[in-house]
């Protein structure tokens, strides 16, 4: 995990290699410097649009496009194509059933200076609530890459999530990825870590503190929120007994709560989540509020030793 790319940067770039495909035309409002489709762009001028601050619009557009045969992705800042856009997301995009793929970057609290207003800790619920809509969380620059590829070649909505800060390179070319398939990092019989997006890291770190301890985690990382891969939690449930989740989200009804509807439904076991509190975010140094919401190796490690307890 020496080097670290944003998964911003990431989609970009990707969208910039795979673009010779001529279906596909990507949008922004206003923001491409900061989601890097201005790198698609400088390589197709001609299928790249800005639409303004008019995150709604883009979003209809991008629906109206879908239906002549065009693959779109539409971009914005997460916290504006989850919430401005909800609406044209919903009805023009999911219920119809189109083939939109929503670049949805900052995520998270890890927007840092811009504060709760620009920290979408909520986005993964509305998203995942949709009828028809595959939700992505990739934790690194690879599987962001692999993603806006899966992307391309589903038919139908994707919200693909990504995130402004750098973060660590975990998988490498030979990863398998899957839409609706997790992915094993480290394999253990004494608790199960499930992450997804920049916590991957940080499940990976909490998995070396619990060694100390004389703990064998198992690390997963779920890249796909919709749909989940059920059989790999269930497995993960029946073989340690125990589940934590992390996620740079809220806990209500985010990721957590989805592999807790599998847990309950299937294979009934203590699971603890680490996430946001059902609080906003905060202006601040994003590694600060990292910290400060309790998303570090620590915590997880704690809410680890928490969940093997109440066996």
């Amino acid at each position: 995990m020496a080097d670290k790319i944003a998964t911003r940067v990431a989609y970009g770039e990707a969208l910039a290699a795979m673009g010779s495909d001529e279906r596909i035309v990507v949008l922004d409002a206003d923001l491409s410097k900061s989601t890097k489709t201005d790198v698609f762009k400088k390589k197709y001028p001609e299928r790249h649009f800005n639409m303004g601050i008019a995150e709604g619009n883009m979003m209809a557009v991008a629906a109206g496009l879908a239906t002549c045969g065009k693959i779109v992705f539409a971009s914005t800042f997460a916290i504006f194509a989850s919430g401005r856009a909800c609406e044209q997301v919903r009805n023009s995009i999911c219920y119809p059933n189109l083939n939109v793929k929503i670049g949805a970057t900052h995520a998270g609290i890890s927007v840092g200076e811009d504060g709760a207003s620009h920290q979408a800790i909520e986005d993964i619920a509305i998203m995942r609530a949709l009828p028809n809509m595959t939700v992505i969380s990739p934790c690194d620059s690879y599987s962001t890459a692999f993603a806006v590829k899966a992307a391309i070649e589903h038919d139908g909505p994707v919200y693909l999530r990504l995130g402004r800060l750098n973060v660590p390179v975990i998988h490498n070319e030979n990863t398998k990825f899957e839409l609706g398939k997790g992915v094993l990092l480290k394999d253990g019989t004494d608790v199960s870590i499930i992450a997804n997006g920049l916590m991957v890291q940080y499940a990976l770190e909490a998995a070396k503190l619990l060694e100390q301890e004389g703990v064998n985690a198992r690390v997963i990382d779920i890249h796909t929120v919709k749909p989940i891969d059920r059989e790999i939690i269930i497995k993960a449930a029946k073989e340690t007994g125990c589940i934590v989740t992390a996620e740079e989200h809220t806990i209500v009804g985010g990721f957590g709560s989805a592999v807790a509807e599998v847990v309950c439904s299937e294979y009934p076991v203590p699971v603890k989540m680490v996430g946001i509190e059902d609080e906003f975010g905060k202006s601040g140094n994003p590694y600060e509020l990292l910290e400060l919401y309790g998303l570090t190796a620590k915590n997880i490690a704690a809410k680890a030793i928490e969940a093997m307890q109440m066996l």
